[in-house]
């Protein structure tokens, strides 16, 4: 392996990152320092600190970006819509772009010459994590140990952790590869790589079952301003705290549970079982606040680009050019969003009961069936012929709708 002088590695002090820092060490025989972002995940940090240490880290930097991560990633994501392939949340996409900027300042000041990461070569984490390095810190040296190393699986990784003393949360029986913040927590690998088998009772952490859920319907109020949750029930919280109090909230409502077969980048299809219980009631209010601010044509040219956001946070390009256009353009649609949502949590779902604004687009005098209102039915008459203008040219020109196609 070639010689670097110093390399900060992405640290969680789960399996993989584990085993990366005593191999790093051995391979390199360089002064490694392990990173750690805390985004909510938790952890006991003073137990990874620890860890680290004791797995040979040189020094241990942890960084608290937890309202950074939701007020700046979570919640812009959120004013965007952006959901992957119509179901997934993003939970692990939008984090990894925060993780790697908050790394590469770690090497700035540090003077480090090489950034590693623990993502597999088959997964998208490496996209995201490396995409990010190039645009932060062109130029530096980047060491994927899954993609060079004779480890073939995470069962090598679990014995080689044994071999050298290294305690991880893992087993050969339990090899789920779990990811968590304060938007969500997934599970990957073992039992779940079939997509035939359903994910064990036991594995959930953040919910509890549906069937398990409470009798009681939960009601909840959120206040958005400009498209960014401010206050549940009428409490004003940090960004942090708010989500965190949707998370208890939602979970004990069975809420956000999603198991699905998704489009990695790199071009397989991985089955993956997530939890976002907050996260899942935070688009749904958000859409119902919309639903009464936002102007139609507006509303209807973001969400064209709903699948096109989504994909750019999946696949790692979060610092791209291209999405810093299209998060403007967000920004500017979400003047207005504000207001306040009423829902309904009951086993597992979430119902708009009522939603209110002082920036409201919708009018009950113009759209009630009552007599009155600013509009005059007799209009619809010569916008209805106008538009239908060409479907008659059309018809009498032969083009019939009804004609079959040349075969």
């Amino acid at each position: 392996m070639p010689k670097t002088k110093k390399i900060v590695l992405a640290y969680s002090g789960g399996l993989d990152t584990s085993v990366i820092m005593r191999w790093l060490i051995e391979t390199y025989a360089t002064e490694v320092i392990a990173f750690v972002a805390d985004l909510g995940q938790g952890d006991d940090l003073d137990e990874v600190r620890k860890k680290a240490l004791a797995t040979g880290a040189s020094k241990v930097c942890i960084e608290d970006v937890r309202d950074e991560f939701v007020r700046d990633f979570v919640f812009a994501a959120l004013k965007a819509n952006a959901v992957y392939e119509s179901t997934y949340l993003l939970g692990t996409a939008i984090a990894r772009p925060l993780i790697a900027k908050a790394q590469v300042e770690v090497a700035k000041r540090e003077g480090a010459h090489a950034l590693s990461h623990g993502a597999t070569g088959k997964g998208n984490d490496q996209v995201r994590f490396e995409l990010t390095y190039c645009a932060l810190m062109p130029g530096v040296e980047i060491i994927a140990p899954w993609r060079v190393w004779e480890l073939k699986s995470r069962a090598d990784c679990v014995a080689y952790a044994e071999k050298h003393g290294i305690p991880v949360p893992v087993t050969k029986e339990r090899p789920y590869s779990c990811d968590r913040n304060l938007l969500h927590l997934s599970f990957e690998g073992g039992i779940l790589e079939d997509p035939w088998s359903p994910p064990p009772a036991d594995m959930f952490v953040l919910t509890v079952s549906p069937e398990d859920a409470p009798d009681k319907a939960t009601t909840v109020e959120i206040e958005f301003e400009d498209g960014v949750p401010v206050a549940v029930d009428g409490t004003r919280m940090a960004a942090a705290d708010l989500l965190q109090h949707c998370n208890d909230i939602g979970g004990r409502n069975g809420i956000g549970r999603v198991d699905l077969v998704e489009n990695r980048y790199v071009g397989m299809k991985s089955r993956g079982v997530y939890e976002t219980p907050g996260g899942t009631i935070l688009h749904v209010a958000h859409r119902a606040m919309e639903s009464i601010t936002m102007d139609r044509e507006v509303m209807h040219m973001r969400d064209a680009l709903i699948p096109r956001i989504a994909a750019l946070i999946y696949d790692g390009y979060w610092y791209s050019p291209e999405m810093r256009v299209l998060m403007r353009m967000v920004e500017e649609s979400q003047r207005h969003v504000t207001g306040t949502v009423r829902l309904k949590l009951y086993k597992g779902n979430v119902t708009v009961l009522a939603r209110k604004s002082p920036m409201s687009l919708y009018r009950q005098d113009i759209v009630t069936f009552e007599e009155g209102g600013d509009y005059d039915q007799h209009d619809a008459e010569g916008f209805i012929r106008i538009n239908a203008l060409r479907l008659r040219i059309g018809t009498k020109a032969g083009r019939s709708p009804l004609a079959k196609p040349d075969k």
